[in-house]
């Protein structure tokens, strides 16, 4: 066996029996890009002999750090991301209608969609999203663009060209069928010639207002002609439920138009379902299509609530979408949160429910995507034979929200990154083996933390702490894009040249 990366310390993954398994002092061994071993770290000598390991490369955690599996996005518009965190004014169609197309509009331009894919991929990677379900453009080169973009970035993803050509803007929909169908398999062929295996193409109708029946039922027979992923959007908001009612009245339901022309399979995401009634839930189960749940974004264009116990119940495949930018943060740890008080929210009104706990919600950003993405076998735990994708978190980082106390068991550790933690607190970020966050210039980072002075990087009783920190104990962070080649997207930060570390401090 070749050269072996070991991982020491505690892990935390989901498993179909356990929503969130906590496993301290272990072992993982990483051989190229796939999982080898998950064994006690005790039994580390006994494994090199067992499976001829000759070199290892060990990283051994920190009592504040712990591996966790790389977050999952099942519902993205990566062309939206520069409105991402603005015009949360109205509701879902007025706000496609007023800023959402505008916006979409403008990657016609090849220099505006490098740049802003560049912006959005890196910062998803930073907020330690490994796998990526995106809509693109309209725009053929555009959204190949964005296929190159996460192809050099190393981020594993779906990607897809949206067909739109019917109800939507004139200055933003396809010029016409075919040449929606023309383009879609170039961009088929185009994601599929790249030869990466992390990025798939992904057929995209929008959604079944903008796509007349035959527009999608020909899309669904390339998907088929391809074995190409399928996305969409459904049942997002009453007024959209009503709109595809009246265009489609031969239907009985929103689930049963794409039932209908084909789109339902066991590759389909549709983003929402909030107002699923109860046998579109059962025609989707049947079918095997799983559902990108967006709690923040239908929050945020108040588009309802949507009931993620009963789809869970009912044994839909669910994850977690962060629908940028209908929601408001690109980080799946917020639609995370997010869900979890969604469902107390929907508790509050119903006597009796059983609202999600924190752990269903962490499954549901790991495993829960991947099975909804039909990558399971591939991603979403630390299983032996799965890819490591894999996030190195370090809960003492300095400047964070998070606030570590001795009398901490590793379980509140934990929880208290997953409630209040962020980017700042994700070390590494690890796709296929791959370390794509930052980019290994040393192997393993050990963030410098407000508490050098304490063993376990905890509060020490004895050295009260006042804020801001003496001057000479403040970390300078090297800038976000020094990684990025192309200096467009090396933003400036203080007085420092874009890519270069600033040593100046701020306050």
């Amino acid at each position: 066996m070749g050269d072996v990366k070991v991982f020491t310390g505690t892990i935390v993954h989901a498993t179909d029996l356990e929503p969130m398994q906590i496993l301290e002092n272990m072992a993982v061994g990483v051989l190229n890009n796939k999982i080898v071993f998950v064994e006690p770290a005790s039994e580390l000598a006994t494994l090199k002999t067992k499976y001829k390991i000759q070199d290892t490369r060990e990283i051994t955690m920190t009592q504040s750090q712990f591996l966790m599996p790389g977050l999952v996005d099942t519902h993205i518009h990566a062309p939206q991301f520069p409105n991402t965190g603005i015009h949360l004014v109205l509701p879902l169609l007025e706000w496609l209608d007023n800023y959402t197309f505008p916006t979409e509009a403008k990657f016609a331009d090849g220099k505006f969609a490098q740049y802003v894919y560049g912006a959005a991929v890196d910062r998803l990677l930073r907020c330690g999203t490994t796998t990526a379900t995106y809509f693109g453009s309209l725009h053929l080169e555009g959204t190949k663009i964005l296929g190159d973009t996460v192809h050099a970035r190393g981020q594993r993803a779906l990607v897809g060209k949206v067909n739109m050509i019917a109800n939507c803007p004139s200055y933003y929909q396809e010029a016409s069928l075919e040449d929606s169908l023309r383009e879609t398999e170039e961009f088929i062929l185009y994601i599929k010639n790249l030869k990466s295996d992390l990025v798939l193409p992904i057929v995209t109708p929008r959604s079944a207002p903008t796509c007349p029946k035959e527009h999608m039922e020909r899309l669904a027979q390339l998907a088929l002609k391809h074995d190409c992923h399928i996305q969409s959007h459904i049942c997002e908001s009453r007024s959209e439920n009503d709109w595809v009612q009246e265009l489609f009245p031969w239907s009985t339901s929103y689930a049963d138009v794409y039932g209908t022309v084909g789109l339902l399979t066991d590759k389909t995401v549709m983003a929402h379902g909030v107002w699923l009634k109860d046998e579109e839930v059962a025609l989707l189960k049947e079918s095997g299509t799983g559902v990108a749940h967006c709690p923040n974004s239908n929050l945020s264009l108040r588009s309802g609530l949507c009931d993620v116990r009963r789809l869970l119940s009912a044994g839909l495949k669910v994850g977690l979408g962060t629908d940028c930018s209908g929601g408001y943060s690109p980080s799946i740890l917020n639609s995370l949160r997010q869900a979890v008080l969604m469902s107390k929210t929907i508790s509050t009104m119903t006597e009796g429910y059983e609202s999600i706990t924190l752990q269903e919600a962490f499954r549901l950003a790991t495993l829960g995507g991947a099975k909804v993405i039909c990558m399971e076998d591939r991603i979403g735990n630390f299983e032996v034979g799965k890819e490591f994708d894999a996030l190195l978190v370090d809960v003492a980082t300095m400047g964070t929200p998070l606030d570590i106390f001795p009398e901490d068991t590793t379980e509140e550790k934990i929880e208290k990154f997953l409630y209040n933690g962020d980017d700042r607190n994700i070390l590494q970020v690890y796709v296929a083996g791959r370390n794509t966050y930052p980019l290994p210039q040393q192997d393993i980072p050990i963030a410098p933390t407000r508490h050098t002075h304490c063993p376990n990087h905890t509060h020490c009783p004895n050295k009260p702490l006042t804020y801001p920190l003496p001057q000479q104990d403040i970390p300078i962070a090297p800038t976000r894009h020094t990684h990025c080649p192309n200096k467009y997207l090396a933003l400036c930060y203080g007085n420092g040249r874009a890519g270069e570390v600033t040593n100046k401090h701020i306050g």
